[in-house]
């Protein structure tokens, strides 16, 4: 294609599409690469090398732009069929088209270019992926939206021309980008029975009675989430939101019970907020206990509607233990947990270390992290509610000792520059990083490279058919 036809059709504002467009490489975070005639390179979700597509221009800058594939030409060697009909329209699992074993060589990349690229660093030799050992079924919590906007597809649109569409509820998921529909889902892969039956059960059931579904623009209507657990030790939580108590609710909590074996737990909330988040309201246990319990390894851990917990509990004993490897206990060690949530990590690791301390701003996880100690029989955890920075002060150190090891395992955003500081300053023998997001990560340690050396990484791999990656890296004092 000549660079006069490329230019005017990147430049210009109407969204347009360059033809016979071959995908080059995986990029990052779900996107492949193509290099158009000028030089410029195009990203484009959902592609995988050796695609050749039509691709809609959806943003376009200097030197770059973004893609969407209007036409798959020539499907890569490497696609597969996805296993899901909801692929490619919910949003989750966007890689089912990629056998897993091609998944992984991806991530591992992924991991070693944000590295190299944005931190800057000499890295060790990287220790091959760890895989999940469950492929689907995988997750111990899914949240499905009860909305009065049922999301259509492209092709549903162009099929319906001008004809309106009549108003249509729906139980599923968000659709990618829209806070106000959702996909129907009839049967999702990422969570163990019950969950499909609470699904079939309570869409069968409100349709029948007529219960009105949530309008989130309008701020109108009844149901509004589902939230469902589901532990490795068979027990089940669920927990079901409403927008306000209702002469309904009880006979749609008795119809749940009577017809999903196996429920632990149910709860239900009440939630007149004009967001869908409950952890500022009161859970209602209806029936059963009011939570659930799973394990990693011999440990027990209480999980309750509002708890944090690792995702993929199968997967977490591999990513844990990779964790505990790195630290190198001895038994002795003063081990500090960072971020520590319901103290999942310090927990599996204090049977190697002399002192556990976890420090977590969300007070409720903290209450959740004290329990699971109490729960394990454990008298070497202390876990307190704060800031990092407001914690560890002298005075701190000098009542639970300095640490020897520190893990810190921050959210996606990585770890405060003040908190970053304030490890400069500590020089623990020993850091352990535990990253859900490898570019931050790379910030984060190029910023420890004053004092750290990176010495080992592993990543390992929590969720199948995504573009997330974990990644652990062990830092040494210089």
């Amino acid at each position: 294609m000549e660079n006069k036809q490329i230019n005017k059709i990147l430049s210009s504002r109407k969204k347009q599409i360059i033809n016979n467009i071959k995908i080059e490489a995986y990029a990052a975070e779900g996107k492949s690469i193509a290099h158009l005639d000028d030089g410029k390179v195009l990203f484009v979700e959902n592609a995988i090398p050796g695609d050749v597509i039509n691709a809609t221009v959806i943003k376009s800058k200097k030197s770059w732009a973004e893609g969407r594939i209007s036409k798959l030409v020539e499907p890569s060697p490497q696609r597969i069929e996805p296993f899901c009909e909801h692929f490619g329209v919910c949003g989750g699992c966007k890689w089912q088209m990629l056998p897993y074993r091609q998944q992984l060589i991806y991530k591992q990349q992924q991991v070693a270019d944000q590295l190299q690229r944005i931190g800057q660093l000499e890295i060790p030799a990287m220790q091959p992926i760890i895989g999940s050992p469950h492929e689907r079924f995988y997750r111990n919590k899914l949240e499905f939206t009860f909305s009065v906007q049922r999301y259509r597809t492209y092709a549903e649109i162009a099929e319906a021309g001008d004809t309106k569409f009549p108003i249509e509820p729906a139980l599923g998921f968000h659709a990618p980008g829209l806070f106000d529909k959702v996909v129907e889902v009839n049967k999702c892969h990422l969570q163990n029975e019950p969950s499909n039956t609470v699904l079939s059960v309570l869409r069968e059931y409100t349709e029948a009675k007529q219960l009105p579904y949530y309008d989130i623009k309008g701020q109108s209507g009844w149901l509004r989430n589902v939230i469902i657990r589901v532990a490795t030790t068979g027990q089940v939580l669920v927990n079901i939101i409403v927008q306000h108590d209702s002469d309904e609710l009880r006979p749609l909590l008795d119809h749940v019970l009577a017809n999903v074996p196996g429920i632990s737990s149910l709860n239900y909330t009440i939630n007149p907020k004009m967001n869908d988040t409950i952890y500022d309201l009161p859970v209602h246990c209806y029936a059963g206990r009011e939570y659930i319990e799973e394990k990693l390894e011999d440990f027990r851990f209480k999980i309750s509607p509002k708890s944090f917990f690792q995702t993929n509990t199968y997967q977490a004993e591999a990513l844990y233990g990779v964790v505990r490897d790195f630290a190198g206990l001895t038994g002795k060690e003063t081990l500090y947990d960072l971020y520590c949530g319901t103290g999942s990590i310090g927990i599996f690791c204090s049977k190697g270390a002399g002192k556990v301390i976890g420090i977590e701003a969300v007070a409720d996880a903290i209450a959740d992290a004290k329990e699971n100690a109490a729960m394990n029989g454990l008298s070497n955890c202390k876990f307190f509610a704060g800031d990092v920075i407001d914690i560890c002060t002298s005075a701190f150190f000098d009542e639970h000792g300095k640490p020897e090891v520190i893990i810190t395992d921050p959210p996606r955003a990585g770890m405060h520059a003040k908190l970053v500081g304030e490890l400069l300053q500590i020089r623990a023998a020993k850091i352990v990083y535990v990253s859900c997001n490898p570019a931050t990560q790379a910030r984060d340690l190029q910023l420890l490279n004053e004092v750290y050396t990176v010495v080992r990484l592993q990543p390992v791999d929590m969720f199948p058919h995504t573009h997330h990656i974990e990644n652990v890296a062990l830092l040494v004092l210089r």
